[in-house]
């Protein structure tokens, strides 16, 4: 397991990485819900808490509502107090902060490739483009 710790001064990639390299939200925990996770990363190391929290990973399903909801960033969002730790090998990276208790579990994807699917047409428009506009022959006055 390929294990790199940043801080959010640092810079871990090349431009060129940035712009193939997205970061989608898979889990955010803050308060009760973050401290099982904090207290797993004392104990056992980010590497535990990265594999607990992937279990909040769904795929397809959890990129589309990352995609949906607007949860998809060039980098790893993270404050100046924040801790991250990118696991290379699985795909994640683990955003956490004891101070202010929350962690976060991000995977990384390549939106090219993740766009080059097949293709689906739009959604009917509920008519919309079946029906024409109400003709006005003098238009709007005031």
């Amino acid at each position: 397991m390929s294990i790199r710790t940043t801080g959010a001064v640092a810079s871990t990639h090349d431009s060129s990485a940035a712009v193939e390299r997205r970061w989608m939200s898979v889990v955010f925990m803050q308060g009760e819900d973050a401290d099982g996770v904090l207290d797993m990363i004392d104990k056992n190391g980010p590497e535990a808490a990265i594999r607990h929290l992937s279990e909040w990973d769904y795929g397809d399903e959890t990129r589309d509502a990352a995609l949906v909801n607007g949860y998809v960033y060039d980098e790893i969002p993270q404050s100046p107090t924040d801790r991250v730790v990118r696991d290379d090998s699985a795909g994640y990276g683990l955003t956490y902060n004891h101070h202010f208790g929350y962690a976060s579990l991000l995977r990384h994807f390549d939106p090219v490739v993740e766009d080059a699917r097949e293709s689906v047409a739009p959604p009917a428009r509920f008519g919309f483009d079946r029906q024409r506009s109400a003709r006005r022959s003098a238009g709007l006055r005031l």
